[in-house]
């Protein structure tokens, strides 16, 4: 774990709390993604994007979500979220998985595995350990035996970082979502269990 930099600090919210700050939400999206969004991908697009919070964040879908918000000297620079995975996850859906049982490793009972959905920072404060700063906040103390996120394979500055923090490739999976892309499947051990295999 590491020490944030200075002056930030970091604000939990609950599913009803993000929505509340659905505006400064969509605000730290479009200063974090800003030549995604200029590429004109569908999937980009702040609608899109906001579109898919909403569902994480309905009411009847959100058991244990979880968004924290990092503000620098007082003002909004970035956010992260998740939550963990119940049984019968549609996360695993149309996942691959690259060696072994795919059944026992997809096995889910609402404890196992935290989903790290989202991690972006304004690109002003980007370079100053923001990112690591929250994946941290949000993955510390959790009591679940690992945590999953996904990430686009060409998107080698955050491939690199996530390697770099200890996750692993274990598989590919391609969401649901309108236009989304293909994904690699990482996984990171928040137990001494479910160590994955390396790439």
């Amino acid at each position: 774990m590491t020490t944030p930099p200075t002056g930030v600090t970091f604000e939990h919210l609950t599913a009803e709390q993000a929505r509340e700050m659905r505006e400064v939400v969509e605000d730290i999206y479009r200063r974090s993604y800003v030549e995604a969004i200029a590429s004109g991908d569908p999937f980009d697009a702040p609608e899109q994007f906001m579109h898919r919070f909403d569902a994480y964040t309905d009411p009847s879908r959100s058991r244990g979500f979880e968004l924290v918000l990092a503000r620098v000297d007082g003002h909004p620079a970035g956010q992260t979220w998740g939550w963990p995975l119940p049984p019968d996850a549609a996360w695993w859906r149309d996942f691959h998985l690259d060696h072994g049982d795919r059944a026992a490793f997809t096995a889910e009972d609402g404890h196992r595995t935290f989903a790290l959905s989202e991690i972006m920072v304004c690109t002003e404060h980007t370079g100053h350990g923001l990112a690591r700063a929250l994946h941290d906040e949000l993955l510390r103390g959790r009591p679940e035996q690992r945590a999953t996120l996904l990430v686009e394979p060409d998107n080698t500055r955050a491939y690199s970082a996530y390697r770099k923090w200890g996750w692993q490739r274990v598989g590919t999976l391609r969401p649901s979502w309108p236009d989304a892309p293909q994904f690699d499947v990482l996984i990171q051990p928040l137990t001494t269990t479910d160590t994955p295999k390396p790439i």
